[in-house]
């Protein structure tokens, strides 16, 4: 029961009425957007915010550390987040659970026993969490698998699954996967691991890349299957993305037999760049330092397929552009993919979302995409911390910059810089992680922001719209507040009236519309007045001096 649950969900067309020179914050709010509440966390700032679509913060959790990278808004309103730990490293160190209330509840570092935790995490079905490691292997281990450069050590990656008990405190490691332990190499016939390359798409070519570079394949993102018991990495340097077989033990995770596939560790389709296995040229490469590459989930539009964003799309017209992609994997209904003995299919994408200007469009690194449940997507463009959402058509029709960067919050009509985002993540109004919890929009993030967006809302569907306007008189005021009704409704057909402080705590409750409500004993601050006309509500800010 959402017995305090206040959803905006909005029925016109909400206009933003903006200065020539905004430069961050809300710029685009349609009601073909999606209903829902905006989560990100700017990479250079302990916080992470949640904004309703109106471009206000609703809420808000802080850390002791920046992001390292994603994080996620749990059912049960907990945030679950990457932390860097600047001793670690500057993506690495821990991963921490913080409650509604802003209390950490758990967390956890590999550092000690595996290895420098990066980029992504995903919460499993049963409570579990996948973490991506760092998987550091020395130039001498090198040598003695193949590799053809010398004197060089690499950063391989492994996958580790870690149970959190969050009434002792303690977690647990159950199971693990390493990429080190599913390579080929065709150079030398006397060292381990020596094969075909291209007969064996399977593995992982060792010397694909020059280990100049000792980021050897770079994990960026984390993806879950339950259907298939089966996991997606994507691998930012190869531009590949791999699925693996979860089901297998830890033993057999090493090999390439077991599993409900039967495969082992060993990788169960790959795609993106078949050059990686000796199946292609450049021109048949698809992807170009991908991120966030993840399953559509059930009963969204394309469900079941592969969505990500193409980082440098436009590489090979040496054009700076980025892509948002769907690939159509083929996938029988078992989740055995078919494998011909050359490049995996498919051939090209199934969509594109592409800038009428390619250009418009481009982040080199970072960022995320979402397919929402209305069928819209949401697209974080990281570089420039633009959070924007297209309908079925590539029609934007929600636009928001991340106004926090190093320093804290942007002031509005000033240029942001380092104010990236990793990714963005939105959440239905619905969703439980809402229940009995109080949503109120607290005002901007930014400062010196003047515009107003329309918060006219509905708590059921198929309502007749009732044309009338409500205003709060004086505002600011210090002592009393008058409220006037314009349009077909009188103020006795008010159902009540609650003010509220931005900490969510109601301070003011009346079933009626008094002529005059007496605020004098409320300390100065922002408030929030909601009027409940049975089937519409209608918030408003209340400034008191």
């Amino acid at each position: 029961m959402k017995s305090q649950f206040i959803l905006f969900s909005f029925l016109v067309l909400l206009v933003c009425h903006t200065k020539a020179q905004q430069t961050v914050g809300l710029f685009i709010n349609s009601s073909d957007a999606f209903e829902g509440y905006t989560l990100f966390a700017p990479i250079n700032s302990n916080e992470t915010y949640l904004i309703d679509n109106c471009g206000e913060k609703v809420h808000s959790w802080s850390s002791d550390y920046r992001p390292g990278l994603s994080c996620y808004l749990l059912e049960d309103g907990t945030l679950l987040r990457r932390g860097r730990v600047v001793s670690m490293g500057e993506v690495s160190g821990i991963v921490e659970m913080i409650d509604w209330e802003g209390n950490v509840i758990w967390d956890y570092s590999a550092f000690a026993t595996h290895g420098k935790q990066h980029h992504d995490i995903e919460l499993l079905p049963n409570g579990n969490i996948l973490l991506i490691v760092n998987d550091e292997r020395p130039a001498s281990e090198l040598e003695a698998a193949g590799s053809a450069t010398n004197n060089a050590s690499i950063i391989s990656e492994q996958i580790i699954e870690i149970e959190p008990n969050l009434l002792t405190g303690e977690t647990t490691v159950v199971w693990e996967w390493k990429a080190f332990d599913h390579i080929i190499q065709d150079v030398d016939s006397n060292k381990p691991f020596f094969g075909v390359v291209a007969e064996h798409p399977e593995r992982i070519d060792i010397n694909f890349l020059d280990h100049s570079n000792s980021d050897w394949l770079h994990f960026n993102a984390v993806d879950y299957n339950e259907e298939f018991d089966q996991i997606i990495l994507s691998s930012r340097t190869f531009s590949e993305f791999w699925i693996i077989d979860h089901s297998t033990t830890t033993s057999e995770a090493t090999g390439s037999t077991g599993g409900r596939y039967g495969q082992g560790g060993d990788l169960l389709y790959r795609w993106g760049n078949p050059r990686a296995y000796d199946q292609g040229t450049q021109s048949d490469r698809k992807l170009f330092f991908q991120h966030d590459t993840h399953w559509i989930p059930n009963g969204h539009v394309d469900a079941g397929k592969i969505l990500l964003f193409n980082n440098q799309a436009g590489t090979p017209e040496a054009q700076d552009y980025s892509t948002v992609n769907i690939v159509d994997i083929p996938v029988d209904a078992d989740g055995f993919y078919v494998y011909n003995g050359d490049a995996y299919g498919p051939q090209d994408f199934d969509w594109t979302y592409q800038a009428d200007i390619p250009t418009d469009f481009f982040s080199k690194f970072i960022s995320g995409v979402q397919r929402l449940e209305n069928g819209n997507t949401l697209i974080c463009e990281g570089l420039t911390g633009r959070v924007f959402e297209i309908d079925e058509n590539d029609n934007v029709v929600w636009e928001y910059i991340n106004p926090v960067n190093n320093i804290g919050a942007i002031a509005q009509n000033t240029i942001a810089q380092n104010n990236n985002v990793f990714r963005c993540m939105k959440y239905a109004t619905d969703y439980s992680a809402f229940d009995d919890k109080v949503i109120l929009p607290q005002g901007y993030i930014e400062s010196g922001s003047t515009f107003e967006c329309s918060d006219v809302t509905a708590v059921e569907d198929n309502i007749e719209i009732i044309d009338f306007a409500v205003s709060i008189l004086p505002n600011p005021t210090s002592d009393y507040l008058r409220i006037q009704v314009d349009g077909d409704i009188n103020p006795s057909q008010i159902n009540g009236i609650k003010i509220y402080d931005l900490n969510t705590s109601l301070v003011y409750q009346s079933q009626f519309v008094e002529d005059l409500i007496d605020v004098n004993k409320l300390p100065s601050g922002i408030y929030v007045v909601q009027f409940d006309f049975g089937k519409q509500m209608i918030t408003k800010k209340l400034f008191i001096e």
